[in-house]
């Protein structure tokens, strides 16, 4: 039978405000670590929801400045979480690739790599912030000093893959707000170890991530001036009508931007060459990776897109960037940090396209 301490509050009784919500305020820390303590991080996915569990890493860091933080992510994300100098050690996850090829004898020896990794240190305290019972049970897995606690969530939060079983896992499971952004879910359960209320606004990326890929090759041809426009998402839902890139890609080159038109497969493809059909001078960009990504954000004078992961990265760089939200919440992970940020429409809100161009002239700092 796993024991498990009783579950913890997110919020204290006295309250902080940041960005119009409530943070905790400072409590004694609850839990007796050491002054250099090894702190395991388990977030594998998705590229969005590992980039907004990035400020946990800095808040850990506050609190500890000589804390030793592992953190455990999906192996396509490895390079990415390798952009912040206070995590010591990333170790790859690779669960999608495993699941397809069980039988081989590779993927046996892989998984037991990463079995080891987590026993070869004796962590002080794991912080599980996925909430799926296959992380719970990595978390589990680590070693750790005697009382170190696994701390994860209590509860759902909506809108969020959330499998109850996992809380079973851990020894200290923290109730956070059922609508509660998904930055902030994962420094709730920073604070329930530190004692602190989260510093605002949050930290994401070291400072290497202003210039990365920058000067690539794959990028030596791009116009002087250029708005990347992410119109791609899994979800069909979540995408804007390919009219209104047309009207907003004229509006932008009437402007002296260009519009470039990023894609992940052949029918984002399509779909970018559709939209380029519309806009003169329109391109569609080669195919590059997360990483060069990078790159393409950093030079644009602003950068417009639906709910995905680049244009996450785009807000947490705190470029002037525009997200568009058509059927998700937009308090669930909307850029609230920085005034180079607009977020526009909201779940079942199809945002116009002078709404879009209006916040896109505005987090530049030109009139519309």
């Amino acid at each position: 039978m796993l024991s498990s301490r009783s579950e913890r509050a997110a919020v204290p009784q006295g309250t902080a405000q940041a960005a119009g919500v409530a943070l905790p305020m400072p409590v004694a820390a609850p839990f007796p670590l050491p002054a250099r303590p090894r702190i395991l991080l388990v977030k594998v996915s998705s590229l969005g929801d590992v980039v907004h569990n990035m400020p946990l890493v800095h808040d850990l860091r506050a609190r500890w400045p000589d804390a030793e933080i592992d953190w455990v992510v999906e192996e396509g994300y490895v390079e990415l979480v390798r952009l912040l100098p206070d995590v010591r050690k990333v170790i790859p996850f690779a669960l999608r690739r495993w699941r397809k090829r069980i039988l081989q004898g590779g993927t046996w020896h892989e998984m037991g790599a990463v079995r080891d990794a987590l026993r070869a240190e004796r962590y002080d305290a794991v912080i599980e912030s996925q909430g799926l019972l296959k992380t719970a049970v990595v978390a589990r897995v680590a070693t750790r000093a005697p009382g170190a606690p696994i701390i994860g969530l209590g509860n759902a939060t909506q809108g969020s893959g959330y499998e109850p079983a996992a809380r079973l896992l851990y020894t200290d499971p923290v109730r956070v707000p059922r609508q509660t952004h998904s930055v902030r879910r994962s420094r709730l359960l920073g604070a329930a170890l530190t004692g602190l209320a989260p510093a605002e606004p949050p930290r994401f990326f070291g400072s290497a991530a202003q210039s990365l890929h920058v000067d690539d090759p794959l990028w030596a041809g791009l116009p002087a001036r250029y708005a990347v426009c992410f119109h791609a998402t899994a979800g069909a839902r979540k995408k804007w009508p390919v009219q209104n890139w047309h009207a907003l890609g004229n509006r932008l080159r009437a402007g002296g931007l260009a519009m470039l038109l990023p894609w992940g497969n052949d029918k984002e493809r399509h779909a970018a060459e559709d939209i380029a059909a519309g806009v003169p001078q329109a391109q569609v960009l080669p195919r590059f990776s997360v990483m060069q990504g990078f790159g393409l954000i950093n030079r644009a004078e602003v950068v417009i897109g639906v709910d995905t992961g680049l244009v996450h990265i785009a807000a947490a760089l705190c470029r002037p960037t525009v997200e568009i939200y058509t059927a998700t919440w937009r308090w669930k992970t909307e850029g609230y940090w920085s005034d180079r940020i607009a977020n526009v429409g909201d779940d079942g809100v199809v945002p116009s396209v002078d709404e879009v161009y209006e916040a896109a002239c505005r987090v530049r700092g030109v009139a519309a």
